[in-house]
């Protein structure tokens, strides 16, 4: 005859765990079946850690089964809950681009003294990177600062500052923010595949950016930078509408076509009520390495001339720079190192410094 369920569970229950209580009352038995005289269950521990180290008992609870009157053979698997061990730091479980939550104004960012918002009305003018050597050239001169890649559809801040890390998430709705370069650093390119579009709506849009605004831990820091799209776009009307910014700082080249678009950042920035701080020509001029002639590729003066027409400081001129382009591609902004682009952006950044935007 057979030994019932309740006779096997029994002889389980006498079988001490280290830390307290036994095998039954801490329900670690699970897939308890007696087939004729044959036993077979499973020893489940709440982790790969502690399985590691019940082989012992496992041997113990097969020993005391086999020795009991009616059974003929006895079989203990030993498993875990989790069927690999967790990692420290596990990626976030979060669902980027949902709908915004609602707010009932304008919010600080904890932890952030000033946000700078940098815009320009189209693409191809170099934002994104004015944006990560500002960032590297503030933090070389000891401020504390952050980057936030808000350019949802086309995010290049993981190439341009070399990162390309999957941020950790202690709890599934924190996101632990990376670092390169003496600056923190986050961006939608870190949650999604390299080459994977983002296809969404305005409102997944929003909701992105008010994720990464208000559920990344950026820490205490003297200025976060916003890399923003292009155009006057959900994105743009979010940050303005629903966080506490310092300013906004317009990126053109000096053609008349990029000068028609920056008008409409600039109009939609005095729209919003956020202070333009200043304008910055992006590839104002071409300098020939080999000859050392200087060439207006793109114009001359036009960003110049515009900011003196609106009473907006014009905070840097930057030229064409084929060491900017390459040190861009290969992860290192030239602002880390002590070039004369260095020091231009080097530059831009005292000033901003010196006038308590940073």
């Amino acid at each position: 005859m057979s030994v019932s369920k309740e006779e096997v569970q029994a002889v389980l229950q006498k079988i001490s765990l280290p830390d307290g209580g036994d095998l039954i009352s801490r329900d670690f038995v699970r897939a308890l079946s007696i087939r004729e005289k044959n036993v077979q269950f499973v020893i489940e521990a709440p982790n790969p850690d502690i399985a590691r180290l019940m082989e012992p008992l496992r041997k113990m609870a097969e020993a005391a089964v086999a020795q009991m009157d009616g059974v003929d053979s006895v079989q203990v698997a030993l498993t875990a809950h989790d069927s690999a061990p967790a990692p420290k730091s596990a990626p976030p479980s979060l669902k980027i681009g949902g709908h915004p939550k609602p707010q009932a104004g304008p919010m600080k960012v904890a932890g952030v003294d000033r946000i700078l918002a940098v815009g320009s009305g189209k693409g191809g003018v170099g934002k994104s990177t004015v944006s990560s050597n500002l960032a590297v050239a503030l933090a070389k001169q000891g401020r504390k600062v952050g980057l936030l890649d808000a350019d949802i559809y086309g995010p290049s801040q993981p190439r341009m500052m070399g990162v390309n890390k999957r941020p950790a998430s202690p709890d599934g709705k924190t996101i632990i923010p990376l670092e390169a370069h003496g600056v923190t650093i986050m961006s939608l390119g870190f949650m999604l595949e390299e080459d994977k579009p983002v296809v969404w709506r305005g409102p997944m849009l929003m909701g992105a950016l008010q994720q990464m605004l208000t559920q990344v831990q950026w820490g205490d820091l003297d200025v976060l930078i916003v890399d923003l799209p292009p155009g006057t776009g959900d994105v743009q009307l979010t940050l303005c509408q629903k966080t506490e910014l310092t300013g906004a700082i317009v990126v053109s080249t000096p053609q008349d076509v990029a000068l028609l678009d920056a008008r409409k950042a600039l109009g939609m920035f005095d729209q919003l009520k956020t202070p333009v701080l200043g304008l910055i020509e992006n590839m104002s001029l071409f300098h020939c390495p080999k000859c050392g002639h200087e060439a207006h590729i793109f114009g001359h003066g036009g960003v110049a001339t515009e900011a003196e027409k609106l009473g907006i400081p014009l905070m840097g001129a930057l030229p064409i720079d084929l060491d900017t382009r390459l040190a861009g591609d290969g992860g290192t902004p030239i602002a880390a190192g002590d070039s004369d682009m260095a020091q231009a952006y080097a530059q831009i950044a005292s000033g901003l410094v010196r006038g308590g935007m940073a």
